[in-house]
């Protein structure tokens, strides 16, 4: 690629999509010929038109979040400019900084402040240029919707200091940032600016993308994971209009068409056959499959004192269980990708949160190097961790190249169920040791997870054509949060990292936070019990962390938890209320929850009416935005928590549709009440996914109050209920 091409001229050549809030789109860039897209320099990140127009290149990018309204809040707020002076690119790797993965809460926490650090420095510089211009001392200055005026009443623009300012500057991690005295945008409830181009139908989504001449492709998958192609009979789609291709690279079968319907229609008429493969475990059986997996290595999370010998010497000992299912993304606008290969160069255009990385993946399956490959992120449907995007990409890729024109693929319903990656299976045992004067002195507990963190997973067309795509085992953080925030004098919390999973893992939403939440939670509910002790009692006896004990009090007050109604457990319905608390990975973000639940006792029905929300991420950008996250956060996880897990038999996964993997409905939707704690004299921390990890143990909480019954297995499904109230 020819480094001295500058920005605007990359996007004019790709028909890159330009998130331009307020702005046309030829206002967007304004980056010399040698602009960079170091992270480490100011002009990888920020641009100033002679006109005053910003323009942020965010590799970090906005996953249906809002995150890109906070990203210019931050930067209108440092450079004191309006928002609407303000564009945004995400995720291009030809104009934006790699920023990693956009996952696990760090938009703001991480990519927000290089910006806001970038956008400080650059104000600085700024204002040393204006200094110069104006003959004064810079503490004489203020700036001020773009302008920069002296005491004397001189003024000029930002637009007019930039090209002698020069943002080719190193980041400076000490350059003054504005005093949160001072915000007039930052920790304001601004208005996702998004939202009226979605409403209006005006907004590009990946799945509307288009280029001219776009040929359509639809992948041809095998009837089980690890079956192999014997043969296919291209006579039987001979009756097909617009067929252009069908490309098979060993076990990798596609279709190319004109139009995407004919595509379709091949897809599912093309006469196939694969071998016979029945390796997964008996989906009635997995839990003893979890079990029996080999252990490649012990992770300790945390140690303190000797949990054995005081588990062993303790009076009173207690131990049980939590199990929670595997999940798919299930994003409900399928993956969809567009790829255009040529001269040994691959433009892809993709929803993935991570196109740095793909841009890797894709250049070692196609075997060219990393700077022939450019991915450019285009908003989807959402996916809230690794789903099925990549992988489209890679299906487009390697249909593009076969045909030697674009090529655009949009995976099916079955697809996108049966073939992302899911969220492993989970599985914690709990031990605890109580002493004669009813003090919690021992924990013990024992995660079963795959190997393995948030890298970069395998893609699947890469895979069945047998190349590489730097993919190996990658579930998540799944360790984090197994280790607890009380302060128990002996306790210890090992992961046993298994060396594989039935199915190919990939992080979903809080990925081992959200499950080792709920295992620790609702064990401190059990303790709580067996002790008489109210559940919020019993955890301001053991935080020691005077932050997380304030936002339990509040949580307690918006809940009005202490004079809360004890229900009626005989009654056919029952209602209960549960609490749960965390500090995510122990570091950053505290969440307390009440849920109010009401359970069937007749038909196992549990609905959850009611969320209390208690919320301390430090200094907040954009309340209401922060507000969106946190309801999403809640719903998607009562989905989870309720409804949600993947069916499979012996080879491949059979819960295809919203019938056999149903989600959430509108009418089960529960009321969300939320406290917002506001530090802005503190970093900010996210938001995204904290709020999740709560709710399944606050709902497990909540049926044990209802109906004294305890629930330790995720789903709660009603057969489930039944069964547990049965038992009682």
């Amino acid at each position: 690629m020819n480094k001295t091409i500058d920005r605007r001229t990359l996007l004019k050549a790709s028909g890159a999509l330009i998130v331009a809030f307020s702005l046309p789109l030829d206002r967007t860039t304004a980056k010399k010929a040698n602009s960079t897209v170091s992270a480490d320099r100011v002009d990888g990140f920020l641009a100033i038109a002679p006109d005053g127009a910003v323009t942020v290149y965010s590799g970090k990018v906005d996953l249906g979040t809002g995150v890109q309204t906070a990203l210019a809040q931050i930067v209108a707020e440092e450079l004191d400019v309006p928002l609407g002076s303000v564009t945004i690119i995400q995720g291009d790797t030809a104009l934006t900084p790699d920023q990693g993965v956009t996952s696990g809460s760090f938009s703001i926490q991480n990519g927000g402040m290089q910006l806001r650090r970038a956008a400080a420095t650059a104000r600085q510089a700024l204002l040393r240029s204006a200094a110069r211009r104006l003959q004064c001392e810079i503490s004489t200055l203020t700036m001020r919707n773009g302008m920069i005026a002296a005491a004397s009443g001189e003024h000029l623009s930002i637009g007019s200091l930039a090209e002698a300012a020069s943002l080719a500057l190193e980041i400076e991690d000490t350059a003054p940032e504005k005093p949160p005295a001072e915000y007039t945008l930052v920790g304001k409830p601004v208005r996702r600016l998004d939202i009226p181009g979605k409403v209006h139908a005006r907004f590009t989504f990946m799945q509307d993308f288009d280029l001219p001449g776009m040929l359509h492709g639809r992948v041809v998958r095998p009837s089980g994971f690890g079956a192999e192609l014997i043969s296919y009979d291209p006579s039987s789609i001979a009756n097909i209009p617009g067929i252009v291709q069908v490309v098979r690279i060993k076990n990798f079968l596609g279709i190319v068409a004109q139009s995407e319907w004919s595509a379709i229609r091949a897809a599912q008429q093309l006469k196939v056959t694969w071998s016979n493969w029945q390796g997964l475990p008996e989906q009635s059986k997995l839990w003893e499959h979890v079990r029996s997996t080999p252990v490649v290595r012990d992770d300790v999370t945390s140690r303190i004192g000797s949990s054995r010998t005081a588990l062993e010497a303790a009076p009173r000992k207690l131990q049980a269980s939590y199990d929670f299912a595997i999940h798919t993304h299930g994003s409900i606008g399928p993956s969809c990708a567009v790829a255009r290969f040529g001269h040994g160069k691959l433009t892809c255009w993709t929803a993935s949160q991570a196109t740095h990385s793909l841009r890797k993946q894709l250049a070692a399956t196609l075997s060219v190097a990393d700077e022939d490959v450019r991915c450019i992120y285009v908003e989807g449907a959402g996916c809230y961790g690794r789903n099925g995007h990549e992988d489209a990409a890679s299906d487009a890729a390697l249909l593009a190249r076969a045909v030697g024109k674009p090529v655009r693929v949009q995976w099916m319903r079955a697809n996108e169920h049966g073939w992302d990656p899911k969220g492993p299976p989970t599985l914690v045992d709990l031990r605890a040791g109580i002493d004669a004067q009813h003090d919690v002195v021992a924990w013990e507990s024992e995660l079963f997870v795959p190997d393995g963190a948030a890298g970069m997973v395998a893609l699947t067309g890469a895979d069945l054509a047998g190349l590489d795509s730097l993919g190996t085992l990658n579930p998540g953080g799944v360790l984090n949060d197994l280790a607890i925030p009380y302060a128990i004098p002996n306790l210890t919390t090992t992961a046993h990292r298994l060396g594989s999973t039935p199915l190919r893992p990939a992080w979903i939403r809080s990925p081992g936070r959200l499950q080792n939440t709920f295992a620790n939670e609702s064990f401190l509910d059990e303790i709580a019990a067996s002790l008489s002790v109210d559940p919020l009692d019993i955890r301001l006896r053991y935080l020691t962390d005077a932050r997380g004990k304030e936002l339990l009090e509040r949580l307690a007050r918006l809940s009005n938890w202490r004079k809360r109604p004890m229900p009626d457990r005989n009654s056919d319905v029952s209602i209960g209320r549960g609490l749960a608390y965390v500090k995510y990975e122990l570091v950053r973000t505290y969440v307390g929850v009440v849920a109010e639940v009401e359970v069937n006792r007749k038909t196992g029905v549990l609905a959850a009416k009611r969320f209390y929300v208690a919320h301390d991420c430090g200094q907040i950008i954009n309340p209401d935005g922060l507000r969106n996250q946190i309801e999403g956060c809640i719903l998607q996880t009562v989905s989870r928590t309720l409804k949600e897990e993947v069916t499979f038999d012996r080879s491949m996964v059979t819960s295809l549709d919203w019938a056999s993997y149903p989600i959430l409905t509108f009418p089960e939707t529960p009321e969300v009440v939320i406290d917002l704690i506001d530090r802005p004299q503190e970093v900010p921390w996210g938001g995204g996914e904290p709020t999740c990890a709560v709710v399944p143990s606050a709902i497990a909480g909540a049926v044990f109050e209802a109906t004294g019954v305890r629930v330790r297995s995720v789903p709660f499904t009603p057969a489930k209920m039944l069964a547990a109230l049965r038992a009682t």
